[in-house]
């Protein structure tokens, strides 16, 4: 019997009202978004196995749910990206590149010194996340003015009760 072939699938052309320019532009913010959220999720997680001090009980569970968040927030994020036509990243080499965080100290810093990186790195989420908004606006891309909204709200709370912490 012979064997059927048939023609590889043709790609479809997209069409969701946003044209292609601003859609990769769109991607390669949330790109940046992603690699910035996923850098923070990797520091939140190694300050919650590294805290030590008289604030271990409170920052141990508080650094949990906070790396938890992220972790939940990356996939909404990259699957716009999905959604909007392109690649997400998904590399450490990718998200070095990309992300305006630093990267975990590789000594573990006192408690209080873990609050503020941590307080510093929400509000620089929150600017990248800002960023994004004339672009966004201008191409009427409403589902992605919804992430950014959503996590914005996120960082900026964080980022407030981080830092109340460290007044005195």
């Amino acid at each position: 019997m012979a064997k059927k072939t048939t023609a590889p699938a043709k790609s479809m052309k997209m069409d969701i009202g946003i044209g292609d320019k601003d859609r990769a532009a769109i991607a390669q913010g949330l790109s940046r978004l992603l690699a910035d959220t996923y850098t923070l999720y990797l520091t939140t997680h190694n300050f919650h196995w590294n805290v030590t001090g008289p604030m271990f009980n409170s920052l141990h569970a508080m650094f949990m749910t906070q790396y938890t968040e992220l972790w939940n927030a990356v996939d909404p994020i990259a699957e716009r990206i999905r959604a909007l036509g392109h690649v997400a990243p998904g590399s450490y080499a990718q998200y070095g590149q990309l992300s305006s965080l630093p990267d975990a100290p590789a000594e573990p810093p006192k408690a209080l010194e873990m609050v503020r990186i941590l307080a510093q790195g929400h509000e620089a989420v929150a600017r990248t996340a800002r960023s994004l908004f004339p672009l966004v606006d201008q191409a009427s891309d409403e589902p992605t003015a919804d992430v950014l909204v959503q996590r914005l709200a996120v960082h900026e709370q964080t980022a407030w009760m981080l830092r109340s912490l460290l007044e005195e």
